[in-house]
């Protein structure tokens, strides 16, 4: 096979896949071209998530006419001259691959004018085919339409995702262009609706509160820091303020978007005994760090650097973070409730569903000490009567309702046996085994200790009503009677422009869990309904981690997705270690586990019992050698 020289297209082609790789690929260069030729003003405006039509508008320097033929060549720029200038780069673009690039997959039309012109100048490339350059009336600036992107490489445009999807890569985006150059007013149109806009006033606060919403602007600290080499200010969230992933963390070197291990890590570890693990905090911080000590031309997308000193900066970062956060009173404020918001409370409006959960009983001095095998007498019925445990997703209405669901429940119990796991011989979760054990006590407020022939079993009270609440939940999500409870007051959410369109991607999961959600103006939403049956907890935490957990790039793909989001409600509604029950509570908590499908492990995977044997426990105090 002999060796041939590529023609220029098929070059351009080859290499715009890695500086374009889809259309927020292609804002991203021609925003930064913008912010490089000193724009105050910058309007993206899209259709269809990008993939049909782009449209970045600015009022900079524009491009001389007898330069822009030039300007869609390979490697050519007006950032640098030679190697030396990458020592000390400072603009956002250098390379000279993006409008070559752009231009080689799709449908270019630019129009430009200098300040020194009388008229501007419009020029047009198809697919890497330059076209007519003509003279035409036009404001100072530029403006970059951007047509029918990878309409010559069907390959690239078959693995775009949904217009909403690439939208959303797109919105996210100029958010964090706005947060990086808060002196440049942006505007993001999208479909011809206005999703966000900036005023370029330089105040950062003014920015974030745009993009993320009262709630996190209120809960900000604000960090300064100055070494040598580097500078940073900006803010950070408070403790309260976490989230589910590390969407919320922004940082900025030299203007430029970066995403950099070694900083993530420094931001999280001064976060470090302030939020639970797992949790991730909020960050807008600006760095300015001497050029001479970094490298920014690593990768065509220039979303990585490399530091000459990766411990320097380490340190640097986690000392401003840990200072801030240790300058500041952290004690949590708690509200006050409006007592007539309170009695609202107490008598919610329910749909298809479900009263007040019953919070666990303090007192064991009044409670079943043990389970015998005799059969009691009437009064001790009445007196010993197990309590029912929290029910946070049974759903109960009228008396008919609740006669026909015992009638149902009764039918299916009686029809279809529940089925165990051969863990272990003597199946102590059989209900065959009811009258045999003897719970003996609580360990640690969230320990049972169990006593069944010849083992002794610990039950570990958190995991198995977390089981217990899924297996409920997952049935009625099979049988569609998950019902809605309306509270007063609504809570409002504030959403970024990536959060809405995951909600509305996922709307329908939403509502099997029983949640009702309304637009309440701008990027604020208002929840009415939550699933029935919830205990009292932090439901606005929950819905947040809902929607982190769908916004994971994974997550769109697994047909499964609900599965985990019941398992992340199941954990939180159930009741947690620590938390004193009573006997019966315990009694009524087993009986429950009965009827679990696989009642040895929570949703999560930990156990719900674990068990030694007589002869082990015998063997440790050495009456068996």
């Amino acid at each position: 096979m002999s060796i041939t020289l590529l023609d220029q297209n098929t070059i351009n082609k080859i290499a715009a896949g890695e500086v374009v790789e889809r259309p927020s690929s292609v804002v991203k260069e021609l925003v930064e071209n913008a912010i490089d030729a000193g724009a105050t003003a910058i309007t993206v405006e899209i259709k269809e998530g990008g993939i049909s039509f782009i449209r970045v508008t600015d009022n900079g320097s524009g491009i001389n006419k007898d330069e822009i033929e030039i300007a869609f060549k390979r490697h050519a720029t007006s950032k640098i001259k030679s190697i030396e200038d990458l020592m000390a780069v400072s603009s956002l673009g250098f390379r000279g691959e993006a409008l070559a690039s752009i231009a080689a997959v799709s449908q270019v039309e630019l129009i430009t004018k200098t300040s020194d012109s009388l008229s501007g100048v419009r020029y047009t490339i198809d697919g890497g085919v330059p076209g007519e350059v003509a003279e035409i009336g036009a404001p100072e600036g530029t403006t970059f339409i951007v047509r029918n992107l990878f309409y010559n490489t069907p390959v690239r445009r078959k693995f775009l995702k949904t217009a909403t999807t690439e939208g959303g890569y797109i919105g996210s985006l100029v958010e964090y262009l706005a947060l990086s150059h808060p002196d440049i007013s942006f505007r993001f149109i999208s479909n011809n609706q206005n999703k966000l806009h900036t005023s370029g006033n330089m105040n950062l606060k003014d920015i974030i509160y745009n993009v993320y919403g009262r709630d996190i602007t209120n809960n900000l600290y604000e960090i300064s820091g100055k070494s040598q080499d580097i500078e940073a200010s900006g803010f950070i969230g408070k403790p309260m303020i976490v989230r589910g992933n590390r969407t919320y963390e922004n940082y900025y070197i030299n203007g430029r978007y970066i995403k950099s291990s070694i900083i993530t890590k420094a931001i999280e570890d001064a976060y470090k005994g302030f939020i639970m693990p797992h949790n991730y905090p909020f960050s807008a911080i600006h760095f300015k760090i001497n050029p001479a000590i970094i490298d920014v031309n690593v990768h065509p997308t220039k979303m990585e650097l490399r530091f000459s000193n990766n411990e320097y900066i380490y340190n640097f970062v986690y000392d401003t973070c840990l200072k801030a956060l240790n300058s500041k009173e952290l004690i949590a404020e708690v509200s006050v409730p409006d007592p007539v918001a309170v009695k609202m409370q107490e008598a919610p409006v329910v749909k298809n569903v479900m009263p007040d959960i019953k919070l666990p009983e303090k007192n064991v001095l009044d409670s079943m000490p043990y389970k015998t095998e005799t059969k009691p007498t009437e009064s001790s019925k009445a007196e010993t009567k197990p309590r029912r445990l929290p029910e946070p997703f049974e759903i109960k209405g009228s008396l008919q309702m609740v006669k026909e669901d015992k009638v149902r429940y009764e039918a299916v119990t009686k029809s279809e046996p529940p089925k165990q796991m051969n863990l272990f011989e003597n199946k102590l979760l059989d209900e065959n085994s009811r009258n045999k054990y003897r719970i003996i006590g609580q360990l640690f407020d969230t320990y049972w200790l169990i006593e069944f022939e010849d083992k002794f079993y610990m039950m570990d009270q958190h995991a198995a009503h977390e089981k217990v609440l899924y297996e409920r939940t997952m049935n009625k999500l099979h049988d569609k009677t998950i019902g809605t409870q309306m509270i007063l007051p609504p809570i409002v959410l504030s959403l970024n422009m990536h959060e809405e369109e995951i909600y509305k991607t996922n709307q329908d999961i939403f509502k099997r869990l029983g949640y009702e959600i309304e637009e309440f103006g701008g990027n604020e939403y208002k929840v009415t309904g939550i699933p029935a049956g919830l205990p009292k907890m932090d439901y606005k935490q929950l819905l947040i981690d809902v929607l982190d957990g769908l916004s994971e790039e994974s997550a769109s793909k697994d047909p499964d997705i609900i599965t985990e989001k019941v398992a992340s409600m199941s954990c939180k509604a159930a009741v947690k270690g620590n938390n004193r029950l009573s006997f019966n509570e315990a009694f009524e908590l087993m009986d429950e586990l009965m009827k679990a499908e696989n009642p040895y492990n929570c949703p999560h995977g930990r156990p719900t019992l674990i068990m030694m044997s007589r002869y082990e426990i015998e063997k440790k105090f050495k009456r068996i050698v």
